[in-house]
């Protein structure tokens, strides 16, 4: 497993549109049926990493928190799961029916949506405004498996905050680090 950092998106692109199917459901989902009215969170996880299950409760810490307030907030996985099984659609309908996500769990079988989001890694958080632009995009907090800091979301929090207010996220953004996403081989 390498240690990836995300790719940084660059700020004010427009989310990538998608639909996606959710395991859980075996519904499709659109984007446009899942943006918040004051903002989207997109999220790229997946069930094996140990980054993401580090970070797992935080997860449905914030979509509790940021959803009433008007957050849509969506994670999609895109791992290869022939090569990597435990990330198969089945598992993670089982994965988000334990963990109590509050938000849909999509599976890029294709791997587009990833490519299109330039998502490097698991996980890697993108912040869009209601114009569906991107505002933030990096890493939840500084905590890591390991590295003893807290598990707050302070990144992400302190992007949502700013955006609820009408401010502008703080400009210097830090990536999000994880496993690298499991490509398929081309």
């Amino acid at each position: 497993m390498a240690l990836t950092p995300s790719t940084m998106l660059p700020l004010g692109t427009i989310a990538p549109d998608f639909t996606l199917p959710e395991p859980l459901t075996g519904q499709p989902r659109r984007l446009q049926d899942l943006t918040g009215p004051a903002g989207t969170v997109v999220m790229f996880i997946c069930n094996h990493c140990p980054y993401v299950k580090h970070v797992n409760p935080e997860l449905v810490r914030l979509a509790r928190d940021y959803q009433p307030r008007g957050i849509g907030l969506v994670a999609i996985s895109a791992n290869d799961a022939a090569h990597y099984p435990e990330d198969a659609p089945e598992k993670m309908a089982k994965a988000a029916r334990e963990l109590g996500y509050p938000f849909p769990y999509l599976y890029d079988e294709t791997q587009a949506v990833a490519r299109a989001y330039q998502a490097a890694c698991t996980p890697d958080f993108y912040l869009f405004d209601a114009e569906r632009r991107c505002v933030y995009r990096g890493r939840l907090d500084g905590s890591t498996p390991g590295n003893g800091q807290p598990l707050n979301g302070a990144d992400l929090r302190a992007a949502l905050d700013a955006l609820l207010a009408g401010a502008e996220p703080q400009a210097d953004q830090q990536p999000s680090v994880g496993c690298n996403i499991k490509w398929k081989a081309d």
